[in-house]
């Protein structure tokens, strides 16, 4: 992705607007399931009205139990929320009306906000800190105590139709009272819950809808960039285990996800799916909304290469599932961006060519023009795409195998490239087997949860 210099543009934004209200919250729960749009106002000149929207379904617990847990919860979405609309002018003042907020919980949203929106500001080349890019106003006296209310042992599995969730299900999907949730559903979501057994309407659903002032901002030239779309889900999750009163949300984020992507910096496209963040989450949510809520990911000590291979014993899902972004709303592979060729890549120690193409409808090795993605992916380029990718090693680590199965003699187009590099001479024996068996210790996961997945790595 390249960088574009609006500095200046940030500069005179930021004096044309500056402040930003978090006006208000309003919900509804009835008949047709809960309702809630925020109130957003960018210094009096446009205001925001973002909304979710959650069917009604059997998994919902009782009217009266719900709505006492709603205030504070929501309110925590209306604050991760406001970051999408904040980022169009970056007001140095944010205002928090609704409720009130301790100093700690205050740090807690800065370090997020900016962290979240490390790639915002390095692609826009905006250079702040963390102390002085933005202060906070809470305008309210009126604090939300937290609540210890109690919940069953039952698991949330967050469903994005991608590899990962894919081998959650398949692992946990069996467990009684299991419930699946998607933000947004698409094809490759309910396909992919259906391969796993569960009914095609069986699951937590979370319509989330944008403004379309924000996008005509946009296109007048207002900011726009990457926010930090996994704490959204997070909170969203939080919701979702008040509603249906289950304790455990396990969700699909990997070690591979802990490396920034521009090297000997912070910015990194998967900083709310960080160890690092979920830490930090984790320890907001005992804190400020209910200690009984279990918030953590059942594949953080695995790399992307060993959650390939799980996944390359599952074929039922390898028809239904995309991890595309690009192609999302039409449920195809572009096959023409990093995070195509990253799975494509990872897959290939695995699978045969026919089951690649199968899924891909194409050898994407063979691309020529997806060089300049391989040479990032691989670290022969300086810095890795802004993409949900695994890390550098293990594309490397998945190379060398790659080209040690194949004839050296008909290399397709990249592994040809990849040989010639200085790259390969270090590909050592051995490395292919032993990050198979890797299994960092930096995860959160239960110990019930951390034997499952031993057993399924170590048999």
């Amino acid at each position: 992705m390249l960088r574009s210099n609006r500095r200046d543009r940030f500069l005179q934004l930021k004096e044309q607007f500056p402040f930003f209200v978090f006006e208000k919250q309003e919900y509804s729960l009835g008949s047709r399931g809960l309702e809630i749009r925020f109130t957003f106002n960018l210094a009096d000149q446009y205001k925001f009205y973002p909304t979710l929207f959650i069917p009604r379904k059997s998994c919902f617990l009782s009217d009266e139990n719900i709505a006492n847990r709603l205030p504070n919860i929501v309110f925590n979405i209306g604050m991760i929320e406001l970051i999408s609309y904040w980022k169009a002018a970056c007001p140095p003042n944010l205002i928090i009306q609704p409720y009130g907020l301790f100093p700690e919980q205050v740090k807690w949203w800065k370090h997020l906000y900016f962290h979240g929106l490390g790639e915002f500001f390095y692609l826009n080349s905006i250079h702040s800190d963390k102390d002085t890019f933005l202060n906070i106003e809470v305008a309210s006296k009126n604090h939300l105590p937290p609540q210890s209310y109690s919940l069953d042992n039952s698991i949330i599995i967050p469903v994005g139709g991608g590899k990962d969730s894919a081998v959650t299900l398949e692992i946990l999907g069996g467990m009684p009272g299991t419930l699946p949730l998607v933000l947004n559903p698409r094809k490759a979501c309910i396909e992919s819950m259906v391969a796993a057994g569960f009914p095609a309407n069986d699951y937590f659903e979370i319509l989330r809808t944008i403004d379309p002032l924000l996008l005509s901002l946009n296109d007048m030239g207002f900011l726009n960039g990457h926010t930090p779309f996994s704490a959204i889900l997070g909170f969203l999750t939080v919701l979702a285990s008040a509603m249906t009163g289950k304790k455990h949300i396990a969700l699909s984020n990997e070690s591979s996800a802990n490396e920034p992507t521009i090297p000997g910096t912070d910015i990194n496209h998967q900083y709310s799916k960080s160890f690092a963040f979920e830490t930090g989450f984790r320890q907001y949510i005992s804190t400020w909304i209910n200690p009984e809520i279990n918030y953590f990911s059942f594949l953080r000590p695995l790399h992307e290469l060993q959650i390939a291979a799980l996944f390359s014993g599952f074929p039922k899902y390898h028809p239904v599932f995309k991890s595309c972004n690009a192609g999302s709303k039409t449920d195809t592979w572009c096959c023409n961006c990093p995070k195509c060729l990253f799975t494509y890549i990872i897959l290939a120690p695995f699978l045969p060519e026919t089951s690649l193409y199968a899924i891909f409808g194409k050898n994407l090795l063979s691309t020529e023009k997806l060089l300049p993605w391989f040479e990032q992916l691989s670290g022969l380029a300086e810095e890795k795409p802004f993409d949900c990718i695994g890390t550098v090693d293990e594309v490397n680590v998945a190379l060398c195998e790659i080209i040690g199965r194949n004839s050296l003699d008909s290399l397709p187009f990249l592994l040809d490239y990849y040989r010639n590099s200085r790259l390969y001479p270090q590909c050592l024996p051995g490395n292919f087997e032993q990050t198979l068996l890797a299994f960092s210790p930096h995860h959160h996961l239960p110990p019930e949860f951390e034997q499952i997945l031993k057993n399924v790595i170590y048999g």
